[in-house]
């Protein structure tokens, strides 16, 4: 597949944002003639880095595939319960199966102090899953969002994931179970693919960025890992993560953040296509680069300082819209949702 070849343009229109909020993420589904957008906000006066400290997962409805989104509700904010993922939510993707909707998130309790602070937070970061019939609900008693009360995918101590988790994307596979393939970082000491060991980075840092893949005969439990590291970059630690995936007939395929550039052979951040026939090998496409960080509007072309989190809205079984964050400059003064319009296949 040739992604690449599919990016259509945007325009002003399909941007979303909220004032006072940094909007990230994107995730878009259709129900009862409506589209929707799980997302991620936080307050801006907290500053940018406080996704990991302060972020919460919300609900937007548009009229129309290309209409303007409007805030719905907040699925999931902080609290002081003490759960897994009391303060923050963030990393939403929604499965749509079998009438109900599987919202996929990162999580964490973290503990602001002088000595662990911001990094206490990222390292506490696992992954949950909340589902409903009725996604404009928040009573379960109407159909409305139930949470689980534990992560549906935790650290394995001596594993390539033994300091945090995150970014989870799931797709259904043709044999009737269930793929995740998610972000992973460990603490130290991984081995190497090969077999030889180096030392994988020093606290709170942790080592390699990497990422994984679990399978479960069920959409929201029971997840095995396969355990061993994919889409590994050999020259750096910091391979890639953002992972969206999907089945696409005869194999699956995945959009990745590439952080050095490594696969797409392109700029840092590119997003790279990364295909496979079982879901736990992956090779990059024959076409690596699926896109830059480019915005491609009918008069001009934006460069752009991030645009990540891919997600793909289908329709029929198509491809439609590619949605991603975009930041437009470092400082992060232009932050949003966008849609970009797909070209068919």
């Amino acid at each position: 597949m040739n992604f690449a070849s599919l990016i259509g343009t945007t325009d002003d229109s399909l941007r979303f944002s909220e004032d006072g909020y940094f909007v990230w993420c994107g995730s878009m589904f259709k129900y009862k003639d409506k589209y929707y957008l799980a997302y991620s906000r936080w307050r801006r006066e907290l500053g940018f880095g406080a996704w990991v400290t302060d972020s919460e997962i919300c609900l937007a409805r548009a009229d129309s595939m290309l209409g303007k989104f409007k805030y719905v509700l907040t699925i999931r904010t902080k609290d002081t319960l003490g759960r897994w993922d009391s303060s923050c939510a963030h990393n939403p993707t929604v499965l749509a199966y079998d009438g109900r909707f599987y919202l996929y998130y990162m999580g964490n309790d973290g503990d602001f102090t002088p000595e662990r602070g911001w990094w206490d937070y990222r390292n506490r970061q696992r992954i949950g899953v909340a589902s409903a019939a009725n996604p404009e609900s928040l009573d379960p008693s109407d159909g409305g969002w139930t949470f689980s009360d534990k992560p549906l995918i935790d650290v394995s101590p001596d594993g390539i994931d033994s300091l945090m988790v995150s970014n989870p994307s799931v797709t259904a596979t043709p044999d009737g179970r269930f793929l995740m393939v998610y972000k992973a970082v460990s603490s130290g000491g991984t081995p190497q693919k090969g077999g030889t060991s180096h030392k994988d980075g020093t606290p709170p840092k942790g080592g390699r960025v990497i990422c994984g893949a679990a399978f479960s005969d069920y959409p929201d439990r029971d997840f095995v890992k396969v355990g061993r590291p994919i889409m590994v970059n050999p020259e750096n630690d910091w391979s890639v993560e953002d992972p969206f995936i999907w089945y696409g007939g005869e194999r699956y395929y995945a959009l990745v953040k590439d952080f050095q550039g490594y696969f797409t052979k392109s700029q840092r951040g590119a997003v790279a296509l990364f295909e496979s026939d079982d879901g736990i090998d992956w090779q990059p496409s024959e076409y690596p680069l699926a896109f830059e960080r480019k915005l491609y509007y009918p008069d001009r072309t934006l460069d752009v300082a991030n645009l990540e989190r891919p997600q793909l809205y289908f329709e029929d079984g198509v491809p439609r819209l590619l949605i991603c964050a975009c930041s437009v400059d470092a400082e992060h003064s232009d932050v949003f949702s966008v849609r970009i319009k797909l070209k068919h296949m």
